[in-house]
């Protein structure tokens, strides 16, 4: 009994296991807090709970009846539940019944609602109709109304205006033709009706006839003969100009065309292409004339014209046109009488006048009419909007070319002397070349710069003076024309540009006494045994310094040049200003006067080099301080060095170049006269070890040798010195190993100079004074044990050229020389 109880609390167990959630939720519908309603009941801890000592299972028996008593309420509970659930069925399909039956009473009283409401609104369209009859019955007849007045007074205008043009009524004409014209738009729509079409013929007639009339009447008023009225404008040519603002655009074109024409007239026949007024030196005749003409016109006929028909800017505007026509005339035929004073005159004036006109007027009445020199104007650009576009593209990469935009009649006269101006720019191509000449000359006269002079060292004063009359000729030919004779003025500064170089700067440049061709390294490493070469003197390396600095002023100047002239020359002409080739010239400049400092010095230095080469290094018993040799070298970059810096301390990154060519001239020329030290013993191989750290010394402070403030020198420069002359030291300290094993002496060799050519190999053999015999094996050993060189790499007989650990042997020569120190 037992075990079927227990088997089937465990089924009961299985079939009621509840989801977490629905758990939750029964706990929130049915909140309690007994136990047994808990989803974690654990019935251990529940007996524990109601019988947590021995003691307490004395009242065992009454806690077992209440567990019982409580099972038969469940009982019940759950016996009363079923048999409610019995009739619910039966209850359920009642109630759907139920609904149906009222969704369907529901429908049909939606139904008539529906039925209802159509009813109403077909009675609304009967009760409305009659308004909207009423409504379009007033709209239409209003219409009719104000069409019909719009008709009367159309008609009634239409014969006023015919009955006033006949009188010549103009005044009133002027307003009337406004109206009409208005009232006429609003019958557009009803031009089909012939009577419509009929009055709108006649107004357009009745505009045909004004506007011929009105042309008559000035044609009267102001004859084409050449000669005018000595009367004032009548008030009737006042009224027809307000008429002519409401008649066709072209109408009021030509009555101002013909009024500028005939008040011109007296213009063309003063100055005639014949007449002596008509040339350049007597241009202010015009000026003064129109300047006449305008006075007399304000008087005469300011009141006659509309003031926003501003006809005396068109006066002017069209005199400039004229007057640009004329002058081109007039120049072509007597072009071999055109001289500079007398064209700058005609231009200067020009100018003044066109400075003149943009205060008096706004230059909007430019190009009211069409010109046959419009496409040269050079205003053309600025209406069209491309320019402006150009313009604001060209802002965000230079500045704005200085071309008088406040002056909008900038070049309206003046344009006609552009084709003129190659007389200008022959005369500067002139004057520039007897500038240069008496360049030439002064700097014969008054001699190179002195050392010790302000003058030595420095820019010379001539270099200035060109320049600054190079900017006089820009502004001057900017203000001319900033076209195709900036483009020439531009050749005939490049052209002088060169000849400065060639014959101010390398012309002057002193000569070199070596009879190599060219001053080249490999010409430097030449030398002649037993020769000595002459050096420069103390002026002589002033003057080269001082040429230096010109060439390196001229080069920035003409940087400078070139930037200002691409700023004033028009846009599509600036790829045209190219000064490369020039800043080239004064480069080489500077490159050959370096060139000529390295080669003075190096050469001072070849006697001690050829010296050291000639020492029976093989005989020397003991290590003294340094060799002769070493002290006539710094003797002499301590006597050149000084006095090249001092010249050149406005230009240092060319006299840091002066050190590192220097450099790289002396220290190979250095390690060739090394090799030909040979035999060298051991005590010699360590004196021209103390040698050649001395000069390794002295290089390394050639920068700031002489000099009161010590300066750090480049870290290229230091890099320079310290890679070649740590080679030098290899070379000796290889000398200075024993040959002895074969191996060791070639894995040294390998190690300390990193040098894979076998001619570098057999030199050393030669300095440690080994025999012929013992050369072949020691070369064969050598070629066995150099390393495979990597894939990849160029197939050569040599290794890096650099030191593995310049560190390292930078301690070791320490040490050594602490050790010679010690024998001395």
């Amino acid at each position: 009994m037992e075990e079927e109880e227990f088997e089937l609390a465990e089924d009961l167990e299985a079939i009621l296991h509840l989801t977490p959630e629905v758990q939750l939720a029964i706990e929130q519908v049915f909140p309690s807090q007994d136990p047994l309603d808990r989803a974690d009941f654990n019935v251990v801890e529940y007996i524990n709970t109601l019988f947590p000592t021995e003691q307490s299972l004395a009242n065992i028996d009454d806690i077992v009846n209440k567990i019982r008593l409580k099972i038969r309420r469940l009982d019940d509970n759950i016996r009363i539940v079923v048999r409610g659930q019995t009739n619910v069925g039966q209850d359920g399909r009642q109630a759907l019944e139920e609904a149906q039956i009222a969704i369907q009473q529901l429908f049909g009283k939606i139904k008539d609602i529906k039925d209802k409401a159509e009813k109403s609104e077909q009675m609304v369209k009967e009760i409305t109709r009659d308004i909207k009859q009423l409504d379009h019955a007033k709209r239409h007849l209003t219409t009719s109304i104000t069409t019909l007045n719009h008709l009367h007074m159309l008609a009634g205008g239409v014969d006023s205006l015919e009955a006033m043009t006949r009188k010549r009524q103009y005044g009133e004409v002027a307003n009337l033709l406004q109206g009409v014209v208005n009232v006429l738009e609003h019958f557009q729509k009803y031009m089909g009706i012939p009577q419509i079409r009929q009055l709108s013929e006649r107004v357009k007639a009745a505009q045909s006839e004004l506007g011929t009339q009105i042309l008559a009447d000035f044609e009267e008023a102001f004859p084409a003969q050449g000669s005018k009225r000595t009367g004032g404008p009548s008030n009737v040519l006042r009224d027809a100009c307000l008429v002519a603002n409401v008649l066709d655009p072209r109408i009021k074109q030509e009555i101002i065309k013909k009024f500028i024409r005939q008040h011109l007239s007296e213009y063309l026949v003063l100055f005639q292409e014949n007449q002596d007024v008509a040339w350049l030196d007597k241009i202010d005749r015009r000026y003064a004339w129109i300047k006449r003409q305008l006075v007399d016109y304000e008087e005469k006929y300011g009141r006659m014209f509309p003031e926003e028909w501003c006809m005396t800017e068109r006066i002017t505007v069209e005199f400039c046109h004229i007057t640009r026509v004329e002058l081109a005339k007039v120049m072509r035929t007597r072009a071999k009488e055109i001289e500079v004073k007398l064209l700058l005159f005609a231009i200067q004036r020009t100018t003044n006048f066109e400075g003149l006109l943009a205060k008096r007027f706004t230059g909007l009445h430019l190009f009211l009419f069409e010109s046959p020199l419009k496409p040269t104007n050079p205003f053309l650009e600025d209406e069209s909007g491309e320019d402006l576009g150009g313009e604001k593209d060209d802002d965000l990469s230079k500045p704005k070319k200085p071309k008088a935009p406040d002056n909008p009649f900038h070049g309206i006269v003046s344009k006609c002397f552009e084709p003129h101006l190659y007389v200008y720019i022959e005369s500067q191509d002139k004057n520039l070349g007897e500038l240069i000449d008496r360049f030439v000359a002064d700097f014969r006269a008054q001699g190179p710069p002195k050392a010790g002079t302000e003058e030595g060292g420095a820019v010379l004063p001539s270099c200035a003076d060109l320049f600054v009359y190079y900017k006089k000729c820009m502004v001057q030919c900017s203000q001319l024309s900033t076209g195709e004779p900036m483009i020439a003025l531009t050749t005939i500064f490049q052209k002088y540009l060169r000849e400065y170089a060639w014959k101010i700067l390398s012309g002057n440049l002193p000569k070199s006494n070596s009879n190599s061709v060219g001053l080249t390294i490999t010409s430097l490493l030449k030398e002649k045994e037993g020769s000595e070469t002459a050096k420069f003197t103390v002026d002589e390396l002033c003057l080269i310094c001082s040429i230096l600095s010109t060439a390196e002023y001229c080069l920035a100047t003409t940087q400078q040049l070139e930037e200002k002239l691409k700023e004033k020359v028009d846009k599509p002409l600036v790829e045209r200003i190219n000064l490369t080739g020039e800043m080239d010239t004064f480069s080489t400049v500077i490159s050959n006067s370096i060139q000529l400092l390295v080669q003075d010095l190096d050469a001072a230095c070849d006697p001690a080099l050829t010296a050291m080469s000639k020492m029976p290094w093989q005989s020397v018993e003991h290590v003294g301080d340094q060799s002769p040799y070493v002290t006539s070298i710094i003797m002499h970059i301590k006597q050149n060095v000084p006095i090249i810096r001092d010249n050149l301390a406005s230009t240092r990154k060319y006299f840091t170049q002066f050190c590192i060519k220097f450099t790289n001239s002396f220290i190979p020329k250095f390690i060739n006269h090394l090799f030909r030290c040979k035999p060298i013993s051991m005590v010699g191989a360590e004196q021209l070890l103390l040698d050649t750290h001395s000069l390794k010394t002295v290089l390394l402070d050639l920068p700031s040798i002489g000099s009161q403030v010590l300066r750090k020198a480049p870290a290229s420069y230091t890099k320079i010195v310290v890679k070649g002359m740590t080679r030098a030291e290899m070379i000796l300290k290889v000398v200075m190993a024993p040959h002895e094993p074969p191996v060791v002496f070639v894995d040294n060799y390998i190690k300390l100079l990193a040098d894979g050519n076998p001619e570098t190999f057999q030199k050393i053999l030669d300095m440690k004074g080994l025999k012929r015999s013992e050369h072949s094996s020691m070369l064969e050993l050598f070629r066995q044990r150099l390393p495979t060189p990597p894939s990849g790499a160029d197939g050569g007989p040599s290794l890096s050229f650099s030191t593995p650990t310049p560190e390292q042997e930078s301690s070791r020569i320490r040490r050594l020389e602490k050790l010679i120190k010690k024998r001395l």
